[in-house]
């Protein structure tokens, strides 16, 4: 499977479990010099690799990027073990951040993997500007982080890593949430 192969499989799990809807999130894969990158407004149902932008590493991202393509390369620039970003809008992970406070997972798992998920807020008129940094320092330190309000992102070495990352956290949160409702926690 080449790697564009395996970013559109992936992008199109997130839709097909319900992590994103038909054209929410981005994502990126590094191989070497280059990145691949979904485009804007991508729809993960029809998503097909002859669509997907390919920019360089240590560049500006090409026209028709995601909007999030220079926080992509932002977090490649910021450590060299990364070689995967997701950026997903998990619902429940979205939910129980609203408040502006680190989520500290309540379930086993959750804690195995991440004792604290950094939320950072910010201005949704400031958010292409102001993210690329903030997300991409705590990314060094973090396999995921919220923006409060926006979404999860999450890096790591491999596809698949960045791919668990963003699937624990939304179970995790979803887990504190029924916990919550049932009055358990």
């Amino acid at each position: 499977m080449t790697p564009a192969e395996n970013l559109i499989r992936h992008y199109r799990w997130l839709r097909h479990y319900g992590i994103n809807d038909a054209h929410s999130g981005n994502m990126s894969i590094r191989c070497g010099t280059r990145v691949w990158i979904t485009p804007t407004g991508a729809c993960a149902d029809t998503l097909g690799s002859e669509q997907l932008m390919i920019a360089p590493a240590s560049g500006p991202p090409p026209p028709g990027s995601s909007l999030d393509a220079g926080l992509h390369l932002a977090v490649y620039a910021a450590t060299a073990t990364h070689a995967a970003v997701i950026h997903s809008h998990g619902p429940y992970s979205v939910a129980m951040t609203f408040d502006g406070h680190d989520y500290v997972p309540a379930d086993f798992e959750g804690q195995l993997y991440f004792p604290r998920v950094p939320v950072l807020t910010i201005a949704f008129d400031r958010y292409v500007a102001d993210s690329v940094v903030q997300v991409a320092q705590l990314l060094r330190d973090f396999p995921v982080v919220v923006v409060r309000g926006h979404g999860v992102y999450a890096a790591a070495e491999s596809l698949e890593l960045a791919y668990k990352w963003t699937c624990s956290l939304e179970h995790s949160a979803k887990t504190s949430y029924l916990a919550r409702r049932a009055g358990t926690l």
